[in-house]
Parts: C-alpha cells; sequence; structure tokens
C-alpha cells in the first residue's frame, strides 16, 4: 500500500499533464484542497481520486466555461492556481475545547436520547471535521500524534468559509449548487440523496427554516424505525446526531438538508429521502440561506 504523502511532497506537487493517480497522491491532496478554497467542496479530504473529486471537478469546470469531464488538465489547474498557491498544509495546536470529547457512544436511540450531546467520540474526529479533512487521513499524516492539548500537529487549509447572500438552491447529480442573485455559482457541494425505495423530493420547494445544532425527533410512524424503538424519541444535538450539526428545513413535510456523522461514507450511501452533506458543508450552507430561498430538485 502507497505511503501517505508527506508535508513536503503536498507542498510541492505540480501539475505535469497526466491525470490524477489512482490511490492517494500528494497532488490530489493539493487539488482538493484548492477546490474547497474555491467554493467546489470535494467533500472529505483524503488526497484520493474517487467519485467525490471527480464530482467536484466536474463542477468547477461547469461553473468556470470549461469542457466538463470530471479531468484535471492544464485549464482547471490554471484555474485554480495551482502552481502559485501557498500554505496548503499548516500548523495547528490542539486546544482544551478539542480535547472535550463524547466518546462510547451507543447506537441505541432510546440510550442516545438520554444524553445532553452527541459530541466527537475521539480528539482526531473533531479536528479532522474542522480542517475538512478524513480522520484516517489526519492520523497518518500526524504518524506519531497522541492528539492531546497542547500538541502541534499538521493539517490541510481548506480557506475561510464563504460569506455570500444565496438565492436559490439547485439539487441534481449528487450536488447541491447554491446560487447568488445574478445566477452565478457561488458553491456547490457533494450530497447524499435519497434511494429507489425512499427517494428525495421533485420539482420546487422552499426553505421554511434553518436550525444549527438542532436536537432530532425521532418519529417511527413518519419516517424510519431504528432497531427495537417504537416509540417518538428527541435525540439531543451534536455532530454525531442523525442530523448532524444542522437542519434547513424545506416545505415538503419532513424533508430537509442536513448535516451527517459520516463524512467518509457520503458517497457509499444513500439517505432516507433528505439532503446530507457534510457537517462543515452544512454549516456553511446555513449561515447563507434564508427562509423562503427556492430550492429545486432537478432530475
Amino acid at each position: 500500500m502507497p505511503a501517505t504523502p508527506t508535508v513536503e511532497e503536498i507542498e510541492a506537487a505540480q501539475f505535469t499533464g497526466a491525470p490524477l493517480a489512482d490511490g492517494q497522491s500528494a497532488l490530489t491532496v493539493r487539488v482538493q484542497v484548492l477546490l474547497d478554497r474555491a467554493g467546489i467542496s470535494p467533500g472529505i479530504i483524503d488526497g484520493y481520486k474517487g467519485a467525490m473529486s471527480e464530482s467536484a471537478i466536474r463542477a468547477y469546470e461547469h461553473r468556470e466555461g470549461l469542457i466538463v469531464d470530471g479531468l484535471l488538465d492544464e485549464e482547471v489547474w490554471i484555474g485554480l492556481g495551482g502552481s502559485m498557491a501557498t500554505g496548503i498544509t499548516m500548523t495547528y495546536v490542539i486546544t482544551h475545547e478539542d480535547t472535550q470529547i463524547t466518546p462510547d457512544l451507543p447506537d441505541d436511540y432510546a440510550r442516545k436520547a438520554q444524553l445532553d450531546w452527541l459530541g466527537f467520540e475521539h480528539v482526531a474526529e473533531g479536528i479532522a471535521e474542522r480542517f475538512h479533512m478524513d480522520e484516517d487521513f489526519l492520523r497518518d499524516l500526524n504518524p506519531d500524534a497522541t492528539f492531546t492539548q497542547g500538541e502541534a500537529i499538521t493539517v490541510v487549509d481548506p480557506g475561510p468559509s464563504l460569506e455570500e447572500e444565496v438565492a436559490r438552491i439547485e439539487i441534481s447529480e449528487r450536488r447541491l449548487r447554491a446560487y447568488d442573485g445574478q445566477g452565478g455559482v457561488v458553491a456547490s457541494y457533494p450530497v447524499a440523496v435519497g434511494s429507489r425505495t425512499l427517494p428525495s423530493p421533485s420539482g420546487l420547494h422552499r426553505v421554511d427554516a434553518v436550525a444549527v445544532e438542532p436536537n432530532y425527533t425521532y418519529r417511527p410512524d413518519v419516517n424510519f424505525q431504528q432497531d427495537d424503538n417504537t416509540e417518538p424519541l428527541i435525540l439531543p444535538p451534536g455532530p454525531n446526531g442523525p442530523v448532524g450539526l444542522v437542519w434547513i428545513d424545506l416545505s415538503k413535510p419532513t424533508y430537509g438538508i442536513h448535516g451527517t456523522a459520516s463524512p467518509a461514507k457520503l458517497y457509499e450511501e444513500a439517505s432516507h429521502g433528505c439532503v446530507r452533506m457534510t457537517n462543515w458543508d452544512a454549516r456553511e450552507l446555513a449561515h447563507m440561506v434564508d427562509t423562503g430561498i427556492e430550492v429545486e430538485f432537478v432530475e
């Protein structure tokens, strides 16, 4: 199995005309970070060429009016400022807040409902989400780290959160596109949507409410049944709750746009009909939308 790219390799990686390598590579890390900085989320930054990275390149090409093929080429590389970009990685010192975790979360919803907060189970998990990284990649990048308060570790720098005003949302091809009032794409995010048995909505809807760090009302008679839990429950908020750190309520009853406890599985699993995002993407979007804006599901 190839070794995890080093900081030096990531900072030095350049496009030479060849496609992104299969598996994990320093160049893919660099491209994922630059896409994220450009408002085109690759989902988790892990250095792997995969479906989410390809969809992000396609989204960038579409926004910039380039040939849409999902492949890294000279136009994409130059547009992202690939050769000139610096500080793809940086040093981060672990804080006391980072160490406030909720270890050994139960799977059972009834037991979760007895807690006050569904937090991160590991320090590395929370730091990985802060910097849009896959937890395993973070650990591999810091093989000797103990992830304790005061320790300096290496992370990627995805740049600051966007601060735009979103006027309309469109969801298609497992991407959520956020448009400004002039029709320009200000952000694009990978999403999980429903399956054939539990499909997402279709057509036009609107945002009815936006909640950050929401609790979750479990209603097995309306949505789905988890294990043997047949009665309604209220689960506390937290990044490892069923809807993660955000709930954007849609005008179609019981449906919304929300976060996830498992960002690495975003493209592996269908949702129960809602639109599922990484927690960091959902939080960014939540601060750019307002009630009443249009949400269109395009088939």
